[in-house]
Protein backbone atom coordinates (compact mmCIF):
# COMPACT_ATOMS: atom_id res chain seq x y z
CA UNK A 1 0.00 0.00 0.00
CA UNK A 2 1.37 3.44 -0.86
CA UNK A 3 1.58 6.39 1.48
CA UNK A 4 -1.03 9.13 1.01
CA UNK A 5 0.26 11.96 -1.11
CA UNK A 6 0.63 15.38 0.46
CA UNK A 7 1.38 16.82 -2.97
CA UNK A 8 -2.27 17.61 -3.59
CA UNK A 9 -3.03 18.79 -0.06
CA UNK A 10 -4.09 22.38 0.42
CA UNK A 11 -1.24 24.16 2.19
CA UNK A 12 -1.79 26.07 5.39
CA UNK A 13 -2.13 29.77 4.70
CA UNK A 14 0.88 31.92 5.45
CA UNK A 15 0.83 34.06 8.57
CA UNK A 16 -0.43 37.55 7.70
CA UNK A 17 2.89 39.16 8.61
CA UNK A 18 4.83 36.75 6.41
CA UNK A 19 2.47 37.54 3.54
CA UNK A 20 3.00 41.25 4.20
CA UNK A 21 6.79 40.76 4.11
CA UNK A 22 6.56 38.87 0.82
CA UNK A 23 4.36 41.64 -0.61
CA UNK A 24 6.86 44.30 0.51
CA UNK A 25 9.71 42.37 -1.12
CA UNK A 26 7.67 42.01 -4.32
CA UNK A 27 6.77 45.70 -4.34
CA UNK A 28 10.36 46.77 -3.73
CA UNK A 29 11.67 44.73 -6.65
CA UNK A 30 8.78 45.09 -9.10
CA UNK A 31 9.76 48.25 -10.94
CA UNK A 32 8.75 49.19 -14.49
CA UNK A 33 11.01 48.79 -17.48
CA UNK A 34 12.77 51.94 -18.67
CA UNK A 35 11.99 53.83 -21.86
CA UNK A 36 15.51 54.80 -22.97
CA UNK A 37 19.06 53.52 -22.66
CA UNK A 38 19.91 56.21 -20.10
CA UNK A 39 16.72 55.48 -18.18
CA UNK A 40 17.69 51.81 -18.22
CA UNK A 41 20.95 52.69 -16.45
CA UNK A 42 18.98 54.61 -13.82
CA UNK A 43 16.59 51.64 -13.49
CA UNK A 44 19.50 49.24 -13.02
CA UNK A 45 20.95 51.38 -10.21
CA UNK A 46 17.54 51.66 -8.55
CA UNK A 47 16.93 47.93 -8.77
CA UNK A 48 20.40 47.26 -7.33
CA UNK A 49 19.74 49.63 -4.42
CA UNK A 50 16.32 48.14 -3.70
CA UNK A 51 17.70 44.59 -3.95
CA UNK A 52 20.38 45.53 -1.42
CA UNK A 53 17.75 46.98 0.94
CA UNK A 54 15.69 43.83 0.54
CA UNK A 55 18.67 41.57 1.30
CA UNK A 56 19.37 43.56 4.47
CA UNK A 57 15.79 43.17 5.67
CA UNK A 58 15.63 39.46 4.87
CA UNK A 59 19.03 38.83 6.47
CA UNK A 60 17.87 40.62 9.61
CA UNK A 61 14.70 38.56 9.80
CA UNK A 62 16.61 35.31 9.25
CA UNK A 63 19.72 36.07 11.33
CA UNK A 64 18.07 37.61 14.33
CA UNK A 65 14.97 35.45 14.30
CA UNK A 66 12.56 38.31 13.99
CA UNK A 67 9.71 35.91 13.52
CA UNK A 68 7.49 37.28 16.22
CA UNK A 69 4.55 39.31 15.02
CA UNK A 70 6.25 42.57 16.02
CA UNK A 71 9.56 41.70 14.38
CA UNK A 72 8.19 40.86 10.95
CA UNK A 73 5.81 43.82 11.02
CA UNK A 74 8.74 46.08 11.87
CA UNK A 75 10.79 44.61 9.00
CA UNK A 76 7.89 45.22 6.60
CA UNK A 77 7.58 48.82 7.72
CA UNK A 78 11.34 49.40 7.33
CA UNK A 79 11.43 47.92 3.83
CA UNK A 80 8.40 49.94 2.76
CA UNK A 81 10.05 53.12 4.10
CA UNK A 82 13.28 52.40 2.24
CA UNK A 83 11.34 51.64 -0.94
CA UNK A 84 9.47 54.94 -0.63
CA UNK A 85 12.82 56.71 -0.20
CA UNK A 86 13.95 55.25 -3.55
CA UNK A 87 11.11 56.09 -5.96
CA UNK A 88 11.08 55.50 -9.70
CA UNK A 89 12.48 58.71 -11.18
CA UNK A 90 12.98 57.62 -14.78
CA UNK A 91 10.48 57.47 -17.62
CA UNK A 92 8.86 54.02 -17.66
CA UNK A 93 8.58 52.20 -20.97
CA UNK A 94 5.21 52.35 -22.68
CA UNK A 95 4.01 50.36 -25.65
CA UNK A 96 3.43 53.11 -28.19
CA UNK A 97 1.54 50.68 -30.44
CA UNK A 98 -1.17 50.58 -27.78
CA UNK A 99 -1.41 54.38 -27.96
CA UNK A 100 -2.35 54.52 -31.63
CA UNK A 101 1.22 55.05 -32.80
CA UNK A 102 1.53 51.58 -34.30
CA UNK A 103 0.81 50.39 -37.81
CA UNK A 104 -2.79 50.02 -38.90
Amino acid sequence: MSEPSTHDAIPDPLHADVTALLRAVHDALDIPYADTTEDNRIRARLLDQRASDTRIILASVLKYGLLSVFGVADAVEQLRNWTADRPVTYTPWTDRADQGGGRS
